[in-house]
């Protein structure tokens, strides 16, 4: 699978296709055994693999897409910490089925696109760092 080694190449792709999504996880080749991801915290199978998406919402207006994605990797960038060790990053482009219980997409019709290269989650968190406001990765209380 082809890797996006740079945040501007994961943005340029973002800027010339909709439909995108973002999961962190072992990687498809796992993931597409049985699409289906599970509610950790009742097991409960669900419709399709959580995801996060990556196409640009409206009221983004004209801002930069490369800040967009930056953004869009740096809020989930902890599940590489408090995962498997092995968890990476990998562009999908599917359809979302439904929501999970944290209210993130389950995409189902998956076609993987792309690894996300280390290169890019460094350049997404400086891209964050030096954003004027206060911001941290969606898991606020990091005691892993």
């Amino acid at each position: 699978m082809p890797v996006f080694g740079t945040l501007d190449a994961l943005a340029e792709l973002v800027a010339s296709r909709r439909g995108l999504y973002v999961r962190w996880s072992l990687g498809p080749e796992l993931d597409l055994q049985s699409v289906c991801s599970r509610d950790a915290l009742t097991g409960v199978p669900l419709p399709g693999l959580s995801a996060n998406a990556l196409d640009i919402e409206e009221w983004w207006g004209e801002r930069p897409v490369r800040i967009w994605v930056a953004r869009r990797l740096y809020d989930y960038s902890h599940l590489q910490r408090v995962r498997h060790h092995l968890t990476r990053p990998w562009v999908l482009h599917g359809s979302e089925a439904g929501r999970g219980p944290d209210n993130e997409p389950l995409v189902h019709r998956v076609e993987p696109l792309g690894w996300i290269g280390p290169r890019a989650i460094t350049e997404a968190d400086e891209v964050i760092t030096h954003q004027p406001g206060p911001w941290g990765p969606m898991l606020r209380n990091d005691s892993a």
